[in-house]
């Protein structure tokens, strides 16, 4: 059960990838009733190596949202996001090593989780959206079947034909008991940013998910990405950005959507545009769409620039969500 004496209102979080983790080091500040529900579908690098070889879930994206919402700071932070840079161990995280440990200790991923989360203090919990085995498959426009994260994007700008839909194999498996617990109890459900088809939408794939956000009394906030994404969102506008989210999450469930409506500084984005990426902006047409659908747009400045990447400022976005929460 969720700890019925934590302080602050109820938020879930859900998604995958290095957006959900930057958003969760916000929202975490606002409050400790904090649930991170995060996609299994992941299939490259060390997460894939470790599935392939363990036969265990991927644990990049959970361990990524564990190290966002830890208590445990310094050493710890560093020796867990340590990545070893030769051997038969190259590439790989010290994190997915420890959650791999715990996986064969506990015997099964979930409870592996919620050990990693006990050990680290996590600020909140960090939960795998379902137990089960599961692979992202991709429809292409052309017609072609793209089978395993990893290879979606690749195969899409290989043969030059968008995603036309996505699905899980197997398909519909059952969600975690904790997952919908959690969205049934939500003050508000927080979805995204990340990958639109291969960080977001696994989780609506997943079976009671959708039903559980739709019958769940908090409200329901999509975050819209900055930036297209070569080979998975190119070209696409805020609205369909909404659009795309709700084919697969249901109609009149998406209440709002927080959009960047701040121009980003061109140096910033030449990398980006090299890449083929472009920025995202509210038009006329997409409020005009947004209105008629009754989602609430929400936009203002929400660039926080790192390093050269190009980020939501988290406690912007933490600071809305607290105000959404308050009204």
């Amino acid at each position: 059960m969720i700890d019925e004496y934590r302080i602050g209102p109820r938020i879930v979080v859900i998604g995958g990838g290095t957006g959900l983790s930057v958003i969760l080091r916000g929202i975490k500040k606002i409050t400790d009733n904090l649930t991170a529900i995060v996609t299994v579908a992941d299939d490259g690098g060390g997460s894939g190596m470790l599935r392939e070889d363990l036969g265990m879930l991927p644990p990049g994206d959970i361990r990524s949202c564990i190290l966002a919402m830890a208590d445990e700071e310094g050493l710890m932070q560093e020796l867990l996001k340590y990545r070893f840079t030769e051997g038969k161990l190259e590439g790989q995280s010290f994190g997915n090593l420890l959650i791999a440990a715990l996986n064969g200790i506990c015997g099964n991923f979930e409870d592996a989780v919620a050990k990693t989360n006990e050990i680290l203090r996590v600020r909140g919990q960090v939960l795998p959206v379902t137990g089960s085995d599961v692979h992202l498959c991709a429809v292409l426009a052309n017609g072609s079947l793209v089978c395993g994260e990893s290879k979606i994007q690749p195969e899409v700008l290989r043969q030059d034909s968008p995603i036309l839909r996505v699905h899980l194999n197997p398909e519909k498996p059952a969600a975690t008991a904790k997952a919908l617990e959690a969205i049934h109890r939500a003050d508000l459900i927080l979805m995204g940013p990340g990958s639109l088809y291969t960080s977001l939408i696994p989780n609506f794939l997943v079976g009671g998910i959708p039903e559980a956000i739709k019958g769940s009394m908090g409200r329901k906030v999509l975050v819209c990405n900055m930036m297209t994404q070569p080979g998975e969102t190119d070209h696409y506008s805020v609205w369909e950005h909404a659009a795309r989210a709700t084919e697969y999450l249901g109609e009149n469930i998406i209440e709002y959507i927080i959009a960047n409506n701040e121009v980003i500084d061109s140096e910033a984005l030449k990398a980006y545009i090299e890449d083929g990426s472009e920025q995202i902006i509210p038009t006329q047409e997409d409020r005009r769409k947004l209105e008629e659908k009754g989602i609430s747009l929400i936009e203002n400045n929400f660039v926080e620039i790192k390093k050269g990447y190009i980020r939501h400022d988290a406690d912007r976005i933490a600071s809305v969500v607290y105000g959404l929460i308050c009204d």
